[in-house]
């Protein structure tokens, strides 16, 4: 039963890399390498999740979902995430997401949660704007303050 679940759900992870990198082909110029290596990195972490299940033989049966009230926790702080993109701004979004992700799940050390958000927001401004090229949209509280009127 538990290699099963792991199988399905690595296939399922495998096909969405799959299916991610395959829409990138279509992304103009080198914006498609970004989700492209990141939808192949994905088929392949799912491909050996699968293919390390079905090595493993292990037909022990295991809840679904061993923590049903975190589960739903991380789902609605993430839904909050996707709505709060657009006003906020990805990285203020982002950063509020890091913090609210931890406490929400039970982790009670904020200075730790503040630290790694603001190192995981400056690896992806380093990586997006410095590496990439890319600059993420600016932030709407900046475009509201900087906008004349």
């Amino acid at each position: 039963m538990e290699a099963r679940q792991d199988i399905v759900l690595g296939l399922a992870l495998a096909g969405l890399g799959l299916a991610a990198a395959w829409m990138a082909r279509g992304y103009a110029g080198a914006s498609g390498t970004y989700p492209m290596v990141l939808g192949l990195i994905l088929t392949l972490l799912g491909g050996a999740v699968a293919v390390r299940a079905a090595r493993s033989g292990n037909r022990s049966a295991r809840a679904l979902v061993e923590a049903p009230g975190k589960l739903l926790v991380a789902v609605g702080i993430a839904t909050l995430y996707v709505a709060a993109v657009v006003p906020l701004g990805f990285y203020t979004a982002s950063f509020l997401l890091m913090l609210a992700m931890p406490f929400g799940l039970g982790l009670r050390r904020p200075l730790q949660a503040g630290v790694v958000a603001v190192i995981f927001m400056a690896s992806v401004y380093l990586v997006f704007t410095v590496l990439l090229e890319k600059p993420l949209p600016r932030e709407a509280i900046l475009s509201i303050l900087g906008s004349p009127g």
